[in-house]
C-alpha cells in the first residue's frame, strides 16, 4: 500500500526512483479506509535523508500510511532552510487539536549534552505530555529513544569513553515478542552514539529489553503497558550514512575510529554494503501491523480516557 507524504516534498523524486509507492492526496481521499497517521518529529540535521529513510520503510507496508513531518518551535535548525520547514513541517501548535496513531522522535546530534541543557528540551517534554492524549503510541530512535525513556520513566543515560560507531551484532532476548518475529537470533544494527543506557535502570523502570549486544549493550526496549518502542540504534540508516559521519568527524579533527564491521576489510576505500536493511523493513512491517491491529478507529477518544 502506498505512503502519503506532503505534496511536492523534494524527497519524492528519490522515493519514486527507488520504486517506493507514493499516493497523492486526491487518490488517498477517495479510498474508504483510515490511513495510519504517523507524526514524525525529525530532529536530525539532514532532514531530507531522514525523511527518505523512514518513508522508504513505511512505504513497504501493505497498509496505507500518512507521514506528517514535525519540527520544533523553540529551536531553529541550522542545516535546513526556514522556507523548507515552513512548507513541509508542522509545529506543535499546528497539530495540537489533531490525533495520530503514533509519534516518532528521531535521533538528534545533542546526546553528549545533559537532557535539560538541550535548547528544545522543555518543548519536547510538552510534546510528550501532549502525545499522551493525542497519539496512540510512541517510537523513539537513538537519542529520541533515550529522551522518551527519560521523560516517561526517568531512565538516565551515561557518557562513554569513546563513541560507539559501526555495525554491531545484536541478540534477541527471550522476551523479544512479536515485534521481532521473523528476525534471526543474531542481527546487525548500525550504531552511532556517545552515550548508553544501563540494563539495570531499564528493567527497574519496568521496561522490557528486546535486543542487546554483547559488545555495546542494550539495543531495543519496549514498554509492555503502552507498547511504546525505543530503538537505541539506526536500522533506518542507508549504506553510506556511517561513512558520511566518519568523513565529517575526520574533517572536524575528531579522532573517531573507522566504524566497526562497516567497510569491507575495515578499509574506508571499499564501498560499504547495507546488510541490515532486511531487518529494518521487517521491524517496521511488524510495528505497523501491530499498530494497525491495536490502534483506535476514533483517535479522538484518546483525550477522553
Amino acid at each position: 500500500m502506498p505512503i502519503k507524504v506532503p505534496d511536492n516534498l523534494p524527497a519524492l523524486s528519490q522515493l519514486h526512483q527507488e520504486g517506493v509507492d507514493i499516493i497523492p492526496d486526491m487518490l488517498a481521499a477517495q479510498q474508504d479506509i483510515r490511513p495510519l497517521r504517523l507524526l514524525m518529529l525529525n530532529l536530525m540535521p539532514k532532514k531530507k535523508d531522514t525523511e527518505i529513510q523512514f518513508a522508504r520503510l513505511f512505504g513497504s507496508s501493505p497498509l496505507q500510511v500518512e507521514l506528517i513531518l514535525m519540527t520544533t518551535a523553540s529551536y531553529q535548525p541550522t542545516n535546513t532552510e526556514p522556507a523548507y520547514l515552513r512548507r513541509f513541517y508542522r509545529q506543535l501548535d499546528d497539530v495540537r487539536d489533531e490525533y495520530f496513531d503514533a509519534l516518532i522522535v528521531t535521533g538528534a546530534p545533542v546526546e553528549t549534552m545533559d537532557f535539560e541543557d538541550v535548547s528544545y528540551w522543555d518543548e519536547l517534554a510538552e510534546i510528550y505530555e501532549w502525545s499522551k492524549t493525542h497519539c496512540f503510541r510512541r517510537l523513539g530512535i537513538c537519542w529520541g529513544a533515550q529522551a522518551l525513556m527519560k521523560l516517561a520513566y526517568n531512565v538516565p543515560k551515561f557518557t562513554m569513553d569513546r563513541k560507539l560507531f559501526g555495525v554491531y551484532s545484536h541478540n534477541l532476548s527471550p522476551t523479544s515478542g512479536r515485534l521481532l518475529h521473523g528476525f534471526t537470533q543474531e542481527f546487525p544494527m548500525p550504531v552511532s552514539r556517545y552515550t548508553m543506557n544501563k540494563a539495570e535502570d531499564i528493567t527497574a523502570a519496568g521496561l522490557r529489553v528486546l535486543a542487546q549486544s554483547d559488545e555495546i549493550g542494550i539495543g531495543m526496549v519496549q514498554c509492555e503497558a503502552t507498547q511504546d518502542l525505543f530503538v537505541l540504534n539506526h536500522l533506518e540508516y542507508d549504506a553510506e550514512t556511517l561513512g558520511a559521519e566518519y568523513e565529517r568527524d575526520a574533517k572536524e579533527g575528531l579522532s573517531t575510529a573507522v566504524p566497526a564491521n562497516y567497510f569491507p576489510h575495515d578499509d574506508p576505500s571499499n564501498a560499504p554494503v547495507n546488510y541490515w536493511r532486511p531487518f529494518a523493513y521487517l521491524l517496521m512491517a511488524n510495528w505497523l501491523n501491530d499498530l494497525y491491529q491495536t490502534t483506535l478507529y476514533d483517535l479522538s477518544s484518546l483525550s477522553k480516557s
